[in-house]
Order: C-alpha cells, then structure tokens, then sequence
C-alpha cells in the first residue's frame, strides 16, 4: 500500500511540527511548509537543523514593503528569495524542505523559464562559450 501522494498536516504542536517535517522528508519527497509569518519560518529552520541537520532546507520570505513603496526591499530578502527561485527552476537534486509564509506564497513570482533565461552559469578553469555568454548579456539588456 503506497501512500497519499499530497499530505496536509495542520494543527501539530510547535516543535513537533518540524519532527514531522523531517519524517516527511526522510520518505524521499519534496516538503512544502507555509509558516503563519517570517518569525515562525525562522524558527521552523532552527528546528529542523536539530530534526534534519543534513536537509537540504530552501527558505522562500515574504517581500518586506508594500508594492509602489517608497523604500526599496531590504537586498537580503531580495538575495534569499531569488536564490530560492533559482534553485528551484534549476532543480533541486534530491529531496528538501521549501519554507515560506503565507504572504510569500501568495504573492506572484516569475515564470520558470524566465529565471531559467536569466541566469548564467561559468565554472572556474571551465572554459565559456563567448556567444552564449553575448546572447545572455543581449537578453539581459546590455548591448
């Protein structure tokens, strides 16, 4: 007998949450929790670096102003969201856990193949394909 292929699990008791995460994980699927808000997430990561310390464990935040703001968002929530999206556009070898609240979860994202096109890979001693590089450059904005 296989079981559910989605499972929602509410209600558990703060602390126990993250054990059940971690067994959830230790089954080989990707784990999606949404926290009622950043404090929460943090906390959540804290405790499943003691229930899965060797997790792979993606942090998605929520956006810290308001659209049409005057102040710009903070670079360090901008950084972590990004790298997030692009690591799951990338694809995530194995399982892991995303966190993220309920604000982050809905707001609007970009598209898959959107980050896909905007990142570019280049490896030390590895050499780069110069064309593939101006095309990137190209669809970045530089001419």
């Amino acid at each position: 007998m296989t079981g559910p292929e989605h499972l929602i699990l509410s209600g558990a008791p703060e602390g126990f949450d993250a054990r059940l995460l971690a067994r959830e994980l230790a089954r080989g699927a990707p784990v999606l929790h949404i926290a009622r808000d950043d404090k929460r997430m943090e906390a959540m990561r804290a405790a499943l670096a003691f229930f899965a310390p060797d997790a792979v464990v993606l942090t998605f935040p929520a956006w810290d102003c308001l659209p049409y703001d005057r102040i710009s968002p903070n670079a360090d929530v901008s950084a972590a969201r990004m790298a997030t999206l692009a690591g799951l556009a990338q694809g995530v070898p194995g399982p892991f856990i995303l966190l993220t609240t309920l604000n982050a979860a809905t707001q609007r994202v970009p598209a898959r193949q959107v980050l896909r096109d905007a990142s570019f890979t280049a490896r030390v001693g590895a050499r780069i394909d110069e064309s593939a590089l101006r095309g990137f450059l190209a669809r970045m904005g530089f001419s």
